[in-house]
């Protein structure tokens, strides 16, 4: 159903129904969202949002803009407070065709004079427009609609400047005979004599749309039972937001730090959520190339490597120099040389003090108590592509890189043939199995891994993983859903790596192994930290 139809529909509706206020895309979002079958379009909120008064202070044109992006950002109504329609007929006349071009269902406009003041400042002494002048205006917005269901709600502020019941029946009774659709009495009174005795009179001539902003404790079965057709909440999702604002402005510059609000503000991915990233990124996998830069590394740098001592206490060992550059550069640069500039890292501990250009962060919020697995899984959104995926504290020469980007499979982990326990005896090892033992000749015959198991003996071992992947989007997929599996059983937060391996092997995947011979480092402890230097 059009978004015109849909609003008729609510004012010509036999029950009484609600629209609430939004002042921009994400706040006509949440209020669909909640179930409101239609907007509106607060011209005090719109104007509060800018930062200024409620006297069209903000140009009709800059209410354009924000009524386009709500209108974009949902699929019900949104009703338009048009104050008094921003000039004379002929403004009410482009107003009307600019507002059909966006998806606007229908303006409301009220009987004062241009420009306009709140209703609740100073209302008796704001003078009504000429009840003629006002008709004209809705005249012209009736002939210059080109949808026969755009609607026109005229909106009278007799009771809101001191004029009695006489005052507002006759100029309602002259804007339905003028084409409204609706009208809109309005009061400023807290008990809502000035409606029902209104209402009363009218013995539903039209539809009447009612504000109960200062009647607000009236029950809405009086409203239903004297025959109203659509109730506005007007301004409170603007007045509920400043509130929380404040204090939490407050709150921020008082304890000058975030660990005690970050807990009542929604996560950022609900930002996100509410944006459509979603949407853009199925989109993007839809529309977009994948390219050799569009590919994507992951380096999971969450912890912080208690074993260096004291050189991990302000920084994770991922930020430790190595000739005069972190770690986590040189994997960065390592990738860049590869062409591959959308990199990520999986942070935790110290997470601020991982400071790389153009490095993009996902965080691990329990670092402290998960292992690597849990950290490639707060990142498994970004499994849709051909991904590498490394830890953060591993050094190795860029022909490892090359040699894994020109294996092929779905899954490929680098393992080195060399087995070696001895050097580090109480250092936590991939040892693994392999379908075929490592061959210096070249040969055709591709190796499979068959079990990873750091309990293995080295005889027992043909090699040891390095700590590096990669993937395609086929092997994304069937890490993301093993990945899912895995953590529904207990334990997950103290899975690692050789976990993921065992069950996709045990799931019948295929895990390709491309074998190197050294040339790597794995940064563990402070003996191994002291001979990167030849990296």
């Amino acid at each position: 159903m059009k978004k015109t139809t849909q609003l008729k529909s609510l004012l010509e509706s036999s029950s009484i129904d609600f629209i609430l206020e939004a002042h921009n895309g994400i706040g006509a979002r949440i209020v669909e969202e909640a179930g409101f079958r239609g907007i509106w379009a607060s011209g005090l909120t719109m104007s509060a949002s800018l930062g200024v008064r409620d006297n069209n202070e903000a140009s009709w044109t800059q209410v354009l803009e924000i009524l386009e992006f709500m209108s974009d950002a949902t699929g019900i109504p949104i009703l338009l407070d048009g104050d008094t329609g921003y000039g004379n007929f002929n403004n009410v006349r482009r107003l009307v065709r600019k507002l059909e071009q966006r998806g606007i269902a229908g303006v409301c406009m009220e009987d004062k004079l241009f420009p306009k003041t709140n209703s609740f400042i100073n209302s008796e002494r704001q003078p009504l427009a000429d009840i003629q002048e006002f008709s004209g205006k809705i005249r012209a917005a009736k002939d210059t609609q080109q949808d026969e269901d755009f609607c026109v709600v005229a909106r009278t502020e007799a009771f809101i400047a001191g004029w009695g019941l006489g005052v507002a029946l006759a100029r309602a009774e002259a804007y339905r005979q003028a084409g409204a659709d609706a009208v809109l009495i309005h009061s400023k009174l807290s008990q809502p004599e000035d409606i029902l005795s209104f209402m009363d009179e009218w013995a539903g001539r039209a539809p009447v749309v009612i504000v109960p902003t200062t009647y607000y404790s009236t029950p809405t079965q009086v409203f239903e039972e004297a025959g109203v057709s659509l109730v506005i909440w007007a301004n409170h999702l603007l007045r509920g937001s400043i509130g929380v604002m404040q204090e939490l402005a407050a709150q921020l510059r008082q304890e000058k730090n975030l660990l005690n609000v970050e807990d009542r503000v929604v996560p950022v991915k609900e930002v996100f959520r509410l944006q459509g990233a979603q949407e853009l990124q199925e989109a993007e996998q839809r529309y977009l190339p994948v390219r050799s830069d569009e590919r994507r590394a992951i380096i999971l740098a969450a912890s912080r490597g208690a074993d260096l001592g004291d050189l991990t206490l302000e920084r994770p060992k991922t930020m430790l120099p190595v000739g005069g550059e972190p770690i986590i550069q040189k994997m960065v640069s390592q990738f860049n040389r590869l062409g591959i500039q959308n990199v990520i890292a999986v942070v935790g501990y110290r997470a601020e003090a991982i400071d790389v250009p153009s490095l993009e962060k996902v965080t691990n919020d329990r670092f402290e108590e998960t292992k690597e697995l849990y950290s490639l899984a707060c990142a498994m959104h970004l499994l849709d592509r051909e991904t590498y995926i490394t830890f953060g504290d591993i050094l190795f020469k860029h022909y490892i890189l090359l040699n894994l980007q020109e294996e092929e499979g779905d899954i490929v982990v680098v393992v080195d043939a060399n087995v070696d326990r001895e050097h580090h005896p109480t250092r936590y090892t991939d040892f693994v199995q392999v379908s075929r033992a490592y061959k210096e000749s070249y040969t055709e015959e591709p190796a499979y891994l068959l079990r990873a198991d750091p309990g293995l003996e080295p005889g027992e071992a043909d090699g040891e993983w390095i700590g590096m992947l990669k993937v395609n989007a086929a092997g994304a997929a069937q890490v993301k859903k093993a990945i899912e599996a895995l953590k529904s059983r207990d334990g997950f937060c103290d899975s690692r790596m050789c976990d993921l391996f065992n069950h996709l092997v045990d799931s019948g995947v295929g895990v390709r192994v491309a074998y190197v011979s050294g040339h790597w480092l794995d940064i563990d402890d402070l003996e191994i930290y002291s001979e990167s230097t030849s990296f």
